[in-house]
């Protein structure tokens, strides 16, 4: 037999031709099934897609099927021959976990490989009480929510920047200077015994949001304002992890001053709006703000979340729609809508990441 013939490809995008990738192949799959949802696709369309062969889809399925990954959904409509099985991904086979770190309380879910929360807990956080406590929260946490039936295949984490999301380590955190050239990652993996994924906040809301290949920004009002970008599909990080930066935008020249030295910017502008119960003028500071990178990127949709934007959603974006409306330099604005999902989501969403071969 022609060992190219296992896994390897017929000229297709996605698939690897070399037996020592058959994980990348199998994620690939897993990948496709997922989004498939319950309706499933069949070993044809699964071959089509990723340029496998037939006989490495079958080859490859029945290993996932074997796994309990894989399932039988039904069958295609018949065309004159056999009808074709078409399969689907198993959500409850793993579960992954999903942590946000706020300055003031934590927020940890478990979700199962279609990315739904399972369960929920949320508690008071002290982000200034240093590593070694947030670091005990972090783990109580995770073995909360955690399926005692079997580890999960990682722990997410999302964290206020700056931050080194490929060393996983914290910079010098706003306001909480203790925290700069700590190994968060690593102390949590060693202590959780499982993969741990490390990211700003901001990227966790805009990695669970989704949307395809598309481009978005994802902002985030909380006790700070930030956001992620989601350009061509994927999360964008910058060079040195500093993209993002939201929030410390100079909006005002002779403004207030902001605590990372500045004066004038989006977030100190925007807070001390929400401090005076100023929704509306809260809205209007994002959207200037918004409207910058907007224009600056020429995004499809600006998304909303953070605990502000809860408490006050439809003038968030209202507000936000209409800054964007009136300083659009093309016919049609960005869309402008609540996040689809939490941050302690999208962190669980980076930690399935690698399940299914992505980034």
């Amino acid at each position: 037999m022609n060992r190219g013939d296992e896994d390897g490809p017929r000229g297709g995008r996605g698939g690897v031709n070399l037996p020592a990738l058959r994980g990348h192949n199998d994620a690939l799959v897993l990948d496709l099934l997922r989004g498939a949802g319950p309706s499933g696709l069949g070993r044809g369309g699964l071959a089509d897609r990723t340029g496998l062969t037939p006989q490495a889809v079958s080859k490859i399925t029945a290993r996932l099927r074997a796994e309990g990954l894989v399932a039988e959904a039904g069958r295609e409509p018949s065309t004159g021959g056999k009808p074709r099985t078409l399969l689907r991904l198993v959500p409850g086979a793993r579960h992954a976990v999903g942590v946000q770190l706020d300055r003031d309380e934590l927020a940890a879910v478990r979700v199962d490989l279609a990315g739904r929360v399972l369960e929920r807990w949320d508690a008071p956080l002290d982000f200034g009480a240093g590593p070694d406590a947030v670091v005990e929260a972090v783990v109580r946490a995770v073995r909360r929510v955690a399926d005692p039936a079997g580890p999960p295949l990682g722990v997410g984490v999302a964290a206020p920047g700056p931050l080194d999301w490929r060393a996983g380590v914290l910079g010098r955190v706003t306001g909480y200077p203790q925290w700069e050239g700590y190994p968060l990652r690593e102390v949590l993996a060693g202590r959780l015994g499982a993969p741990v994924r490390l990211d700003k906040d901001t990227n966790a809301g805009a990695a669970g949001a989704g949307f395809g290949d598309g481009s978005s920004v994802y902002v985030h009002v909380g006790t700070g304002l930030g956001a992620g970008l989601r350009l061509g599909g994927e999360v964008y990080r910058g060079a040195r992890s500093a993209a993002g930066e939201f929030g410390h935008q100079v909006l005002s020249l002779d403004g207030p001053p902001c605590r990372c030295g500045a004066r004038g910017c989006a977030e100190v502008l925007c807070l001390a709006a929400v401090a005076r119960g100023d929704s509306a003028g809260a809205a209007r500071i994002v959207g200037e703000a918004a409207a910058n990178l907007v224009a600056l990127l020429d995004v499809d949709r600006v998304l909303l979340g953070g605990r502000v934007v809860a408490a006050a959603p439809e003038a968030f974006v209202s507000g936000v729609r209409a800054v964007l409306a009136s300083r659009s330099l093309t016919p049609a604005p960005p869309e402008v809508s609540l996040s689809p999902t939490s941050v302690a989501q999208g962190a669980a969403e980076l930690a399935l990441s690698p399940f299914f071969g992505r980034a």
